[in-house]
């Protein structure tokens, strides 16, 4: 083969790779155009947008805040020897009533943080 055919063969090779890369890319360019249509479609069929008409208005005193307080616990009912265990529904959630104290609990200047830190605490 002559340096003339390899060049033949390489330009014939060089038009079905552009004509399938051309190919390719309207395959891609189609499908998109399709996903679009689909998805407006699927738009045009969900309930309209709220009007600002519809949001939410903030109440007439302005925002409302948090509210804080300090509750106590029930006390463990004491049971006998001979009496029938407790039952998890028996027993109420923790913090029922408020506390008299509302003052919040601190931790002591020198005292380690977390239960299992680690760290040295504060120095």
């Amino acid at each position: 083969m002559s340096t003339a055919t390899y060049e033949l063969l390489a330009a014939s090779q060089s038009v079905w790779n552009v004509t399938a890369a051309f190919l390719g890319g309207l395959i891609v360019a189609g499908a998109l155009i399709w996903a679009v249509r689909v998805g407006m479609r699927v738009m045009d069929q969900e309930s309209p947008r709220p009007s600002p008409e519809d949001q939410p208005k903030l109440p007439e005193g302005g925002a409302v805040r948090e509210m804080r307080e300090m509750r106590e616990p029930d006390e463990m009912p004491r049971v006998e020897r001979k009496g029938s265990r407790l039952m998890p529904y028996e027993i109420h959630r923790s913090g029922s009533r408020t506390g008299q104290d509302q003052k919040r609990k601190r931790w002591l200047p020198g005292s380690s943080g977390a239960f299992g830190s680690g760290g040295p605490g504060h120095v």
